[in-house]
């Protein structure tokens, strides 16, 4: 029987179990030059340690004004390299696969002289007002995809994500409440996602899956539903994408959201799993669901139910580096413990 547990396989990437670490920004470069440091190096090898099958590292950007905050990482020039092929080599040594996001906020960059976006409009009253891309930024931009997924290729990467989820910027094509263009970009709303997703494919080794998250629902008044989405990732899959992470929101403001007493739906353990469960029944791909999963037994169910064929672990695996150590205890299923540990467990 599939559980928790089960190994997973698809084109190259085989998984010891189908425990993703979702992507989550650490906010810690110390010099703001994208590199990751001594900090995301201990952060990412401990879950490693601590059991996780596949570790992403969290949303790393395209060029510097691509970043939410200049803390965060990036993956704009070939220095960056040698940095994330050390984390890859160690956590490898601890029986963890390794996958980076790649992706570009848009006008979600706070640090951004000048934000870019589909159009321009402002995330929020708060934010800058976004320039508009051109045609000629939006291939350069595509480029600038395609050189980050040729350098997570090199540093020896398992897998690639792209970030089309919460707001950033292939969300802010797809989206029809931020994207105004009236354009090929606005005529076809997936195109620029296509476009980028084309470009990272031919940089990818032929077995290498291409996975990509996308916010399922927008949580805005007024935003698209789960049929919309649907709709666009079908492209999407026929561009090349091997692996949906089904997330939702991130799209607005929580003032402005409109769902919910503060903005955003009710946030109860499994929240997304539905959002899961309509794309398993629409594609014939891997989905990784996500969304407070962090109970053993609420995973493990996801799993056994064929809800999704991975589950992403956020917030459970930032309070416990081996939670799924943990999680097989609980679960009374055999994992793998280091054994300068064992006496403990």
């Amino acid at each position: 029987m599939t559980h928790l547990f089960s190994p997973f396989s698809y084109k190259g990437l085989t998984l010891k179990n189908r425990i993703v670490m979702a992507p989550m920004c650490q906010y810690s470069v110390e010099a703001k030059d994208g590199k990751p440091n001594d900090w995301h190096f201990t952060h990412y090898t401990s879950r490693a340690v601590g059991g996780a099958g596949l570790i992403i590292i969290e949303m790393t950007d395209v060029e510097p004004d691509g970043r939410i905050t200049d803390y965060d990482l990036g993956i704009w020039s070939d220095e960056h390299v040698p940095a994330y092929a050390r984390i890859v080599e160690a956590c490898h040594k601890h029986g963890a696969k390794m996958g980076i996001q790649i992706a570009h906020a848009g006008r979600k960059a706070e640090d951004a002289k000048l934000p870019v976006s589909s159009s321009a409009i402002a995330y929020d009253s708060t934010f800058k007002v976004p320039k508009a891309l051109t045609k000629d930024d939006i291939n350069a931009l595509v480029e600038k995809f395609r050189q980050a997924a040729r350098r997570a290729v090199q540093a020896g990467f398992d897998t690639i994500e792209l970030h089309g989820a919460h707001g950033y910027l292939i969300h802010q094509f797809h989206s029809p409440l931020i994207n105004k263009r009236d354009d090929e970009y606005g005529e076809n709303l997936a195109k620029f996602g296509v476009e980028v997703i084309q470009a990272v494919k031919s940089e990818l080794p032929a077995e290498m899956p291409l996975l990509m998250r996308v916010s399922a629902t927008e949580f805005a008044a007024g935003g698209y539903d789960v049929n919309h989405m649907i709709d666009i990732c079908k492209q999407y899959e026929a561009a090349g994408v091997d692996i949906f992470h089904i997330s939702a929101g991130g799209e607005a403001p929580l003032e402005v959201a409109g769902m919910g007493p503060h903005g955003k739906p009710g946030t109860h353990s499994g929240y997304q799993v539905p959002y899961a469960q309509a794309f398993k029944q629409q594609f014939d791909l891997p989905i990784i669901s996500v969304g407070k999963l962090d109970s053993p037994e609420l995973s493990n169910a996801v799993i056994g139910n064929n809800d999704a064929d991975l589950v992403a672990i956020g917030r459970g695996l930032l309070r416990d580096p081996y939670w799924p150590i943990h999680a097989a205890r609980t679960l009374d299923h055999k994992t793998d413990i280091p054994k300068q540990y064992s006496r403990a467990l």
